[in-house]
């Protein structure tokens, strides 16, 4: 039986310029493998800035984007491969660029019904300075993923966070600072418009950080979540609504907070191109659904070439820009 994706080209896009570079480099890696897997050819690209011209030579038929944070996943990126019509993988331009802006991001939801947390965008030096806020809250950049720059403030805190004022911060003038919302860390996956899964987070260092989600042994996953049946049905909804407001596409994963002691679920964002390293939460997800990692690579490539023009995979030799303008004829 032949390979899904016999004679063809895919580049993937990993690495970059961002914060969040090293856990691109490995999403990127293990979603190459499985493009190998699945017969591909496959150019592995470190995308930076030069990377209309890579891909200019390179003429893939596809490029599956594996970035994660600011220029990757964006809307920057989205913008060039729509630029030299070659399809991709995940949200489109409007989608990522609203997605990663936190504070658009949760007028749109707001507006569309999903329950978000409130606080607001305040200036870095402003929160360094004294509490926006009355304690406990959260203080994180208004474009980063990850968990990167974020700070819990708690209860009986003298000090606001001084790392925002630091020289070595990078992330904006802005900050946004929100409300802790006290409970249980949850993840709703969403593929095609649909709801996946629940999962619940369980960090083994009380916080749900940078290292908590990437680092060996730094959390657990309890897949499917533990919940009241209302409650993950509501995940689900809140979940499959923000993906649907924000104009989202393909795969994505929203993350929420659970007070379970007052039976109150808050939608905190959307990631529109959720991690695919070994530690990451849709992969888990499919595969508690049957869907093994290199089917769930598959189904985001094919979602892109549909996407793309194509109407599915193109006909080996034939770009998928070819099959877009006999589509159009």
């Amino acid at each position: 039986m032949a390979a899904p994706l016999a004679g063809h080209h895919v580049a993937v896009l990993l690495g970059g310029p961002s914060s969040e570079r090293e856990v691109s480099l490995v999403s990127g890696a293990a979603c190459a493998d499985a493009l190998e897997r699945l017969g591909a050819k496959v150019s592995r690209v470190d995308a930076h800035r030069d990377v209309a011209e890579i891909l200019t030579r390179l003429q893939p038929d596809v490029c599956f984007n594996a970035l994660h944070g600011a220029w990757g996943e964006d809307g920057c990126v989205q913008g060039v491969l729509e630029t030299l019509g070659i399809p991709y993988t995940h949200c489109g331009v409007l989608a990522s660029a609203l997605a990663m802006d936190k504070a658009k991001a949760k007028a749109v939801l707001a507006a569309a019904g999903v329950t978000v947390p409130g606080g607001g965008l305040f200036n870095r030096f402003d929160v360094a300075r004294d509490h926006v806020l009355p304690p406990p809250y959260v203080v994180k950049p208004n474009a980063e993923g990850s968990s990167v720059g974020v700070f819990l403030v708690m209860d009986g805190s003298n000090r606001p966070p001084q790392e925002v004022v630091d020289p070595s911060w990078t992330f904006g003038e802005e900050v946004m600072v929100e409300p802790y919302i006290p409970g249980r860390e949850l993840a709703a996956g969403v593929r095609d418009g649909k709801g996946m899964m629940v999962t619940e987070i369980i960090p083994r260092t009380g916080f749900y950080d940078y290292e908590a989600k990437y680092g060996e042994d730094g959390s657990v996953h309890v897949c499917p979540a533990d919940l009241p049946a209302h409650v993950t049905e509501k995940a689900l909804q809140l979940a499959e609504q923000a993906h649907a407001a924000l104009g989202c596409r393909g795969v994505t994963r929203s993350d929420l907070r659970y007070d379970d002691i007052n039976d109150v679920l808050v939608l905190l964002e959307v990631n529109t191109q959720p991690g695919m390293t070994p530690t990451s939460l849709i992969p888990e997800q499919a595969a508690k659904q049957g869907v093994g990692f290199d089917e769930l690579v598959l189904w985001i490539t094919e979602d892109a070439y549909a996407r793309g023009g194509a109407g599915g995979i193109a006909s080996p030799g034939e770009s998928s820009g070819q099959s877009a303008r006999q589509s159009q004829r």
